[in-house]
């Protein structure tokens, strides 16, 4: 009984005010791998703007695959977490050459690839063929706290999972994981984050002076350029206070090895430029 009721309180939510998103109309799967590599630790809004762009620019696997890195960046600026433009690529490219240009149903086989963990792998073939898998992500996490794991602290996924397997709609899962996450942003504004109580709660640092926002920023700059610049040039277009300090040129320099080492850039004789593929 319990259950049930918990299921009817979902969908009569998700029936008078679920959202609509363009990822969730679609049915094609590489339309739906490239929400969800979009979304990760994204807000929807944000997703929103950039989706159907992106995919009027990118609109197969083959296209995507054969894009030039700085095409590739120039249409993922402003979502952040630039690596995962990369690991979207490198997806593209492995579905080619690995997969005949499918789209696997198997999460084991998602999983082999960078940037695709646990509820990605499980949540493609989901949206994407609406087999169901059992998986959890933010939204439907405060779900379960606020309604399972009421007063506890330090609770674990796995103490979650088994409560998403019981409640899952097995026929719908597609529709039944939509409903779950729109509730879940409902319950985000009507009471405190449920989410603190999770074991894997990790509060979110400051983006402004972040090392994360001078990734961001060196990547901008080389795209503008559309060729290779120097360390003090780059640093002078950042405005960062270059000669003032040895920690400033050695973080820069960090910063710049990482990207390299990522892929996003190369350097040739002391200058770096973003990297042709």
């Amino acid at each position: 009984m319990e259950i049930e009721s918990f299921r009817r309180e979902v969908l009569s939510y998700y029936r008078r005010q679920g959202r609509t998103f363009p990822w969730r109309i679609t049915r094609n799967p590489y339309e739906i791998v490239v929400s969800e590599f979009m979304l990760q630790q994204t807000r929807t809004e944000l997703v929103q703007k950039k989706y159907l762009p992106f995919l009027a620019a990118f609109p197969d696997l083959e296209t995507l695959a054969e894009a030039p890195l700085s095409t590739l960046l120039s249409n993922w600026k402003g979502l952040g977490y630039n690596r995962r433009a990369i690991y979207l690529q490198e997806f593209a490219r492995h579905a080619l050459t690995r997969w005949e240009g499918t789209i696997p149903t198997d999460p084991a086989l998602l999983q082999q690839c960078r940037g695709i963990g646990p509820y990605t792998a499980r949540a493609i073939p989901t949206f994407a063929y609406d087999i169901p898998h059992v998986f959890i992500e933010t939204n439907i996490r405060r779900v379960f706290l606020h309604h399972f794991f009421r007063g506890k602290e330090g609770i674990h996924d796995r103490e979650i999972l088994p409560w998403v397997e019981r409640t899952l709609d097995w026929e719908h899962p597609r529709e039944w994981y939509y409903a779950l996450m729109d509730y879940g942003a409902s319950l985000a504004k009507k009471f405190p984050n449920p989410n603190r109580r999770s074991k894997h709660f990790i509060r979110q640092t400051p983006f402004e002076g972040s090392r994360r926002q001078l990734r961001g920023r060196i990547l901008s700059i080389l795209l503008q350029a559309g060729g290779a610049l120097d360390i003090e040039t780059l640093a002078s277009r950042i405005s960062l206070p270059f000669d003032e300090t040895k920690g400033v040129r050695e973080n820069l320099f960090k910063v710049l090895q990482d990207l390299s080492a990522e892929g996003f850039v190369a350097e040739e004789a002391g200058a770096y430029r973003i990297r042709d593929h």
